[in-house]
C-alpha cells in the first residue's frame, strides 16, 4: 500500500482522476460485526455472521486516510457521500481491503471538495462487498 499523498489543496485541485490504490487486507471479525449492532441499537441475531451494510460504509471512513493524504490542509471533513451500492454480503472472517479513485475535485468555498469512489473489496470475491462515493472537503 502505497498513500497518495497532495503537498497542498491546490495541488489537489490539479490533480485531475487518478487511481489512489489500495489498502492492506483487513480481517472483518465477529467482535466488530457485534459491536457495531450494538453501538447502533440495530438488532442482530445472536452470532450474526453478516456484517450490516452500514458498518460496511462507516468502513470507508477507517481506509480513506491509508489511500490519500492532503498536506497543507488545514482540516479535512467528511462532506458525506454520493452514490452508495451493496453489491455482496460480508461475512466474520472476511478478508477486507479499500481500492479508490479519485474522480472529481472541485472548488468550494475555503476549499476543494473531492468525490472519492472506494470499492470495499472481499478477498477471493468477484463482487465488491459496497461502492460509495465519497464525498471530502479540504479547506485551506
Amino acid at each position: 500500500m502505497a498513500q497518495t499523498v497532495f503537498e497542498s489543496v491546490d495541488a489537489l485541485l490539479s490533480a485531475g482522476p487518478q487511481d489512489l490504490g489500495c489498502t492492506e487486507w483487513a480481517t472483518l471479525d465477529q467482535s466488530a460485526i457485534a459491536d457495531f449492532a450494538r453501538a447502533t441499537l440495530v438488532p442482530a441475531a445472536q452470532g450474526d455472521e453478516v456484517a450490516p451494510p452500514l458498518l460496511l460504509l462507516s468502513l470507508t471512513n477507517r481506509f480513506l486516510p491509508d489511500l490519500l493524504e492532503v498536506r497543507g490542509a488545514s482540516s479535512g471533513v467528511n462532506y458525506g457521500s454520493g452514490s452508495v451500492r451493496f453489491n455482496a454480503p460480508a461475512r466474520a472472517g472476511d478478508r477486507l481491503r479499500a481500492r479508490a479513485f479519485l474522480m472529481d475535485a472541485a472548488e468550494v468555498p475555503g476549499g476543494v471538495q473531492t468525490t472519492v469512489q472506494i470499492r470495499v473489496e472481499i478477498e477471493g470475491s468477484d463482487e465488491p462487498a459496497c461502492i460509495v462515493e465519497s464525498l471530502s472537503r479540504w479547506m485551506r
